[in-house]
């Protein structure tokens, strides 16, 4: 967690210090914003220059002040003028005696902005599938580590059939490894809205280069000095569309590590015990409860996760409601929008990097809920078994079933679990099996089917995947 900010009398938002990584913020902050707005006027001016619009010595005027960020002063602009792009554009041309002039030649502002937009976008993108990476590589471990360990399964919160944790961790993996891949589709398929003036026609540039042939040449070579592909057609800006797209993949990553972070909250109650997230040895669960260990990461990453899941109704209003050419009513909330969607789901990555890393899981808690539950499960074995052995199916069910019931009710008194003395000792089953062999199916430690193959192979396949794409 990074030092509070030290302006504590008016708002913070909680990602500028509690949420997110130092990096992440780097990207969406101010200072980067401004750095790559005047990287784009750089590349205009020196496609400019290429065809005798700039001068070489404008060009290097420009280049020696790209850097050269005066926020105080833009700022003093902007509450006069009501215009951010613009008081950017008012210091870099004042920093500039030769260069200022020609900037923003033929430009409207999202010409700038948008591109800019998408540089931050596919970093932070970046960033995130390096945390992604992490955290699959790290599920990949504790797969193959707990693979073959035993644990009671649960349907509808109700005990139903074993399985192994490294199956039941499998899932997890195999979600997130499904939003890894949609997140490298987004960032390999970024546009930006290139160079299409006002209304998206590029009739400026037209104007300035006299065909529209120059002026593709032109916009290509801005997009390649950018890395960026541009969109084909654009209105006055890239189509928000693509924004929700992005938003979209965000909110897959927080429902992967929200049902993982969820599940985890469920197994740490004492009633189950398996699993348990990290403990500091200081660290405190409760002001009033000092015995409490209470599960507060899991529920901050639940907490996150939720708000993520929101982010891509407000991006959809933005595309559904971007009106003919174009209205401003997307402007305000991008700025919240996006980069504290990208933050909000760093901090789920780093917070579940650690709860995976770090997760505590006692077999000692799983055997025992094998012991009082998995009698029920095994007697689907047996169900096989008295079939195979010429028993009526239906008749049989009913049977289990009822004596399953008497079972629950007897647990339910505090009371041992007698459902393999019922079964065992029951004459329309030991008619077809004898009891020897009726207690040996009710045993349903090794009724997990082939869960640990399958979990070994997704976290074979897993590293494969990461260690051709990464």
């Amino acid at each position: 967690m990074a030092t509070p900010n030290p302006e504590y009398e008016s708002y913070v938002s909680p990602f500028s210090w509690r949420y997110g990584s130092p990096q992440m913020r780097a990207i969406w902050s101010e200072i980067h914003k401004r750095r790559l707005w005047r990287r784009v006027w750089l590349a205009l001016a020196e496609a400019q220059c290429s065809f005798g619009l700039v001068t070489e010595a404008q060009l290097e005027d420009l280049r020696a002040h790209v850097e050269d960020i005066d926020l105080a002063r833009a700022h003093q602009i902007e509450a006069e003028i009501q215009h951010d792009l613009m008081a950017e554009l008012h210091v870099f041309a004042a920093q500039c005696p030769l260069g200022g002039a020609i900037l923003h030649l033929g430009a409207t502002s999202m010409d700038i902005e948008d591109n800019a937009d998408v540089l931050r976008i596919r970093a932070a993108l970046d960033l995130t599938l390096e945390r992604l990476r992490e955290v699959l590589h790290a599920l990949a471990t504790q797969v193959e580590r707990w693979a073959d360990v035993v644990c009671m399964g649960f349907t509808h919160l109700q005990p139903a059939e074993p399985t192994t944790i490294g199956y039941r961790l499998a899932q997890y993996a195999q979600d997130l490894w499904l939003d890894y891949q949609e997140a490298c589709h987004a960032r390999d398929h970024l546009r930006g809205k290139g160079l299409s003036g006002a209304v998206g026609t590029a009739a400026s540039y037209v104007q300035l280069l006299g065909s529209a042939e120059a002026a593709r040449a032109m916009e290509r070579q801005v997009m390649q000095t950018l890395g960026l592909s541009a969109f084909e057609v654009t209105t006055q800006t890239y189509p928000r569309k693509q924004d929700w797209r992005v938003l979209n993949v965000l909110a897959g990553i927080a429902a992967s590590l929200y049902k993982f972070a969820f599940d985890l909250r469920i197994l740490q109650q004492p009633t189950l015990g398996e699993w348990m997230e990290p403990f500091a040895a200081r660290q405190v669960g409760s002001s009033a409860m000092p015995f409490k260990r209470n599960p507060i990461n899991a529920e901050n990453m639940d907490s996150l996760a939720r708000y993520v899941a929101t982010l891509p109704r407000v991006a959809w209003d933005n595309a559904a409601h971007s009106v003919l050419e174009r209205t401003l009513d997307d402007s305000a909330n991008r700025r919240v929008v996006l980069p504290q969607a990208f933050l909000a789901v760093d901090e789920l990555l780093l917070r579940g990097l650690r709860l995976i890393r770090e997760l505590h899981i006692d077999p000692e808690a799983s055997a025992r809920l094998l012991r009082t539950y998995g009698t029920f499960s095994a007697t689907e074995r047996l169900l096989m078994e008295l079939v195979k052995a010429g028993a009526d199916r239906q008749h049989m069910h009913e049977v289990i079933r009822r004596h399953s019931m008497a079972a629950w009710e007897a647990l339910r008194r505090g009371e041992a679990n007698p459902l393999i003395q019922l079964l065992s000792e029951d004459n329309t089953i030991t008619t077809y099996l004898p009891p020897v062999r009726v207690c040996t199916l009710l045993d349903a430690t090794h009724h997990i089917g082939d869960a640990p193959a399958r979990a070994r192979a997704l976290a074979r396949s897993l590293r494969e995947t990461l260690e051709t794409s990464g």
